[in-house]
């Protein structure tokens, strides 16, 4: 600390606000992303279809509903 009362790096006076984080240019991948990243790097994944060929597990169809009285 100099004898005037601050710093010698100078990051006291600096403000990392909403503005400044929104303004950045560069925005660094999620960890799930950079994970996925690479192992698609070694192996590429299969393609799955939009829309499942099965329904859901717990999918009962053709059941009928109770009605409460």
């Amino acid at each position: 600390m100099r004898e005037d009362g601050e710093t010698a790096d100078g990051w006291d006076s600096v403000v990392l606000d909403e503005a400044f984080v929104r303004g950045a240019e560069v925005s660094e991948p999620s960890g799930r992303a950079r994970m996925l990243a690479a192992r698609w790097r070694q192996e590429a994944p299969e393609p799955q279809p939009w829309r499942a060929d099965k329904p859901p597990a717990g999918w009962f169809f053709g059941r009928r509903r109770r009605r409460w009285r």
